[in-house]
């Protein structure tokens, strides 16, 4: 399947932009055959605002949900994407998956989340494994901090995950995360990952971009640099199941061994 990521900040602090750069990459995404289009943690509102996050919040099936299932189906394609959660009384960081055809299809709410600004203005959510099919395929969610606990990752690829997308807030001095990290996680949970990022200043963050989709061989198969891109790279079935029949990792684990852990 091909991937579409979105490097972009956007303009934080405005859904209706946001939601216009996301239109436009989904035009050039579908034209160019991709089927999924990814854009970053947080990207319906911007990351950097402060307690407008709050404000900004709403439901999953809110407005910018409706609005984002109109531009998936407007160009074919389907599309992963960040916002504040409410629900209720708490805000989540979350990530939503909304088919070609504009149905939600998978909802998740960031397990771990990084440093005060998060902890201040989110709650966690409490579902490690998230998932959906998705042309053929089973795609799961995780967002940014959670793909650096590799219990997270490996949750996905025994629950069967396929293409695991992760919206992303990378800042420096972290890049190795994305240009390290991340491949391995794909190789050795042999699945592919897409991680894209957030690029540029904002607030008093500086974002690494860096975005890529990494394969089940541990190779980059698309990467963006350090500005606001649209990358795109193919998530090949056949590759998948060849590298996962020639890597036994999964088939050699002793789960015996690590209750410990836990």
């Amino acid at each position: 399947m091909r991937t579409a990521l979105l490097q972009s900040s956007g303009r934080p602090g405005s859904v209706v932009e946001n939601l216009k750069v996301l239109d436009e990459a989904a035009a050039r995404a579908a034209a160019a055959g991709a089927g999924l289009l990814a854009a970053p943690e947080l990207f319906l509102t911007g990351y950097a605002i402060g307690d407008a996050v709050g404000r900004l919040a709403e439901p999953a099936d809110g407005a910018g949900a409706a609005a984002v299932a109109g531009i998936a189906a407007r160009h074919g394609l389907a599309i992963a994407y960040g916002y504040p959660e409410r629900a209720g009384g708490a805000v989540h960081n979350s990530a939503q998956l909304i088919s070609a055809d504009g149905t939600r299809l998978a909802n998740y709410r960031k397990t771990h989340l990084f440093g005060s600004f998060e902890q201040a203005h989110f709650t966690p959510g409490d579902r490690p494994v998230v998932q959906a099919e998705l042309n053929g395929r089973t795609v799961g969610l995780l967002i940014c901090y959670d793909v650096e606990f590799p219990e997270s990752v490996r949750a996905h690829a025994l629950a069967g995950t396929d293409l695991l997308v992760v919206p992303t807030a990378l800042m420096h001095p972290y890049q190795f995360v994305a240009e390290s990290l991340v491949p391995v996680r794909a190789f050795e949970n042999q699945m592919y990952i897409a991680y894209v990022n957030r690029v540029g200043p904002e607030g008093e963050f500086e974002f690494a971009g860096l975005s890529t989709l990494a394969g089940p061989d541990g190779v980059a198969r698309g990467r963006a640099g350090g500005t606001a891109e649209l990358v795109l790279a193919d998530a090949d079935p056949d590759l998948l199941a060849a590298s996962r029949e020639a890597n036994p990792y999964l088939r050699d684990r002793r789960p015996g061994l690590y209750r410990s852990l836990v």
